[in-house]
């Protein structure tokens, strides 16, 4: 296996940046209803393709993404961990966000909780960024057993700007961990 392209590794996985060969597993991920539960929706070809563009180009201007996630033992693609600057309007942004999607194969292995810690010791240590916050649906309790699991606090309950027309989905809880 060439680890070589991963900007970074933990234990179990590699982290890269994206690339447009990724487009049909990240299609499958994203039009899976159970991995997209806690979102208005799962994601045509077309919306996976802007995301796809989206975090590319997310990485070229702040130097780290919402990263390619692979198991370093097969090389398989398992979805994204990662980081991202949020400039949506909140009393805690504009800041860096750090998230998760994994495809269901991966769930249930540690492999969200794993990464993201590594990407928060990468987002203190090497990008120099004193403060992260995450979000998720008031009912997405496995992305909140993350969030505590790598040691973010719980701040509180918002309405998320980006989901007014989606009452469903509309509020949620905010995290916060610093340096």
């Amino acid at each position: 296996m060439n680890t070589e392209k991963y900007i970074f590794k933990s234990e179990r996985l590699g982290f890269r940046n994206w690339r447009f060969s990724d487009f049909e597993e990240l299609v499958k991920m994203n039009s899976d209803p159970e991995v997209m539960e806690y979102f208005p929706s799962t994601l045509s070809e077309k919306e996976t393709e802007n995301l796809l563009e989206r975090l590319i180009k997310h990485y070229d201007d702040y130097g780290y993404t919402y990263f390619a996630i692979e198991i370093l033992k097969t090389g398989e693609l398992i979805g994204f961990i990662g980081l991202a600057y949020q400039t949506y309007e909140t009393e805690f942004s504009p800041a860096t966000d750090i998230g998760w999607r994994l495809k269901k194969s991966a769930w249930g292995k540690g492999y969200a909780t794993e990464g993201a810690k590594r990407c928060l010791e990468y987002a203190f240590n090497e990008l120099k960024i004193n403060k992260v916050f995450s979000v998720c649906t008031i009912d997405n309790s496995k992305s909140e057993n993350v969030m505590n699991k790598i040691g973010m606090t719980k701040k509180g309950e918002f309405d998320h700007p980006c989901l007014k027309n989606h009452p469903k989905y509309e509020k949620c809880l905010w995290y916060e961990i610093m340096q």
